[in-house]
C-alpha cells in the first residue's frame, strides 16, 4: 500500500520562509473545536475551501453592494466584491512576504453577514433589533453558527479575527476609530476591503448616472490616477511600498500595513465624496424606501409567526427575536422582496 502523501507539512515547511511577522498556519491558535489536520491542506487553505462551499457564500451573488436591484449586467454584487477584495489582498499579502492562504480566506468570508439590500439592508436591521446590527459581526456568527445547520464552519482564531475586525464603519481609512485586526494578514483585508470599493462604487455610480468622471475631485485623480485601473495599482503599490518593513527587510520597528500620507489623504478624500455623492443620497431613492419596507415588513411577520421560520432557524438555541434577525440577514434582495409581497397580499 503506498504511503500517504505528506503535502500539507510540505507546505508549512514552505511557510518557513515567510516573513517573520506572517501567520505560520501549523502555529494557529486553533478551532472552537478541535479537528483532525487535513492531509492536503494547511488550516488556512482548508478554510478557504469551507468559505467558498458555504450557502452564504453563494448567496451573496444575489446581494446588492450599493445599488438595488440595478437592470445593467455589470453593477457589482456582494460576491464581485468579495473576489475583489480576495484578489487585491492575496496581491498584497504574497508581495510582503505574508500568508497569502490567510488573507485570502479572511477576503471570501469578511461578508457572508452582510443583509441584503446593501447599506439600508444594515441600517433598518440595526434600528429594528435591540441588541443592534453590526454586518462584520454577522458574518462571524454565520461561520460559528448559522452555517451547516447550527454546526457552523469552525474556522481558525485567525481567519474568524479578521472577519469580525475588517470592518470601519464611517470611520476614516487608518484614522481614529480604525481599529486593528489581530494578524497583518487580517489587516491588509481591512485596507483591501477600502481599495475595492472606493474604486468600484465610483465606477457604479458612474455607470448609475449619479456622477461623471469629473465629478471626481481633481486632487485625487493627481493623486491616485484618472481611471478605476490606474486608481487600484496605485493604491496597491502604495500600501505594498509603505509595508515593506512587514517583510523583514527593513525597519523593524515601522512594521505595519498603511500608506503615504498623500495617498491616504487622497483615499480619505475619494471615501468622503462616496458617502456625500452617492451613499447617503442612495438612503433616500425609492428602491431603498422600498426595501427597508420590506425588511420591515418581514421582520413584523415572522415575530408574529415565530413557526414559520424554517427549520435551521427555528431550531437554533437563541431568543426569537434573533432567530428572525437571522434568517432575514441572511436572505438575497430578490428572495426579501419576494417574501415580503407575499406576506403582503
Amino acid at each position: 500500500m503506498a504511503s500517504r502523501p505528506i503535502v500539507r507539512e510540505e507546505i508549512e515547511k514552505k511557510e518557513e520562509t515567510l516573513s517573520p511577522y506572517a501567520v505560520k498556519s501549523k502555529f494557529s491558535r486553533g478551532r472552537l473545536k478541535r479537528e483532525e489536520p487535513c492531509p492536503v491542506r494547511t488550516g488556512f487553505q482548508r478554510d478557504r475551501d469551507r468559505v467558498i462551499h458555504s450557502k452564504a457564500f453563494r448567496r451573496l451573488k444575489h446581494k446588492t453592494q450599493v445599488f438595488i436591484a440595478p437592470t445593467g449586467d455589470h453593477y457589482v454584487t456582494r460576491l464581485t466584491h468579495t473576489l475583489e477584495v480576495s484578489q487585491i489582498a492575496r496581491t498584497v499579502a504574497r508581495a510582503l512576504n505574508l500568508n497569502e492562504d490567510l488573507a485570502e480566506a479572511i477576503a471570501l468570508g469578511h461578508d457572508l453577514g452582510h443583509t441584503p439590500f446593501g447599506h439600508i439592508g444594515e441600517q433598518v436591521l440595526n434600528e429594528l433589533y435591540h441588541g443592534g446590527f453590526r454586518h462584520n459581526e454577522q458574518s462571524l456568527r454565520v461561520v460559528d453558527l448559522l452555517e451547516r445547520e447550527g454546526q457552523g464552519l469552525n474556522l481558525t482564531w485567525e481567519v474568524r479575527d479578521g472577519i469580525l475586525n475588517h470592518s470601519k464603519g464611517q470611520a476614516e481609512v487608518l484614522g481614529e476609530g480604525w481599529g486593528d485586526a489581530g494578524t497583518l494578514e487580517g489587516r491588509i483585508c481591512k485596507i483591501a476591503d477600502i481599495v475595492a470599493y472606493v474604486n468600484h462604487d465610483v465606477e457604479d455610480a458612474i455607470r448609475a448616472g449619479i456622477i461623471s468622471p469629473d465629478d471626481v475631485p481633481s486632487s485625487v485623480a493627481a493623486t491616485l490616477g484618472h481611471t478605476h485601473s490606474q486608481r487600484v495599482n496605485t493604491l496597491v503599490c502604495d500600501i505594498i511600498s509603505y509595508s515593506w518593513p512587514v517583510t523583514g527587510n527593513g525597519d523593524l520597528a515601522g512594521a505595519t500595513i498603511g500608506m503615504s500620507p498623500e495617498v491616504l489623504t487622497a483615499t480619505n478624500v475619494l471615501r468622503q465624496f462616496l458617502f456625500d455623492r452617492v451613499y447617503y443620497p442612495s438612503l433616500a431613492e425609492e428602491e431603498a424606501v422600498e426595501a427597508g419596507r420590506a425588511l420591515r415588513l418581514l421582520h413584523s411577520h415572522f415575530l408574529r409567526h415565530e413557526d414559520r421560520l424554517p427549520r435551521e432557524f427555528a431550531s437554533l438555541p437563541d431568543e426569537k427575536e434573533r432567530k428572525v434577525i437571522d434568517y432575514i440577514a441572511g436572505m438575497t434582495d430578490q428572495y426579501a422582496l419576494r417574501l415580503a409581497g407575499e406576506i403582503s397580499q
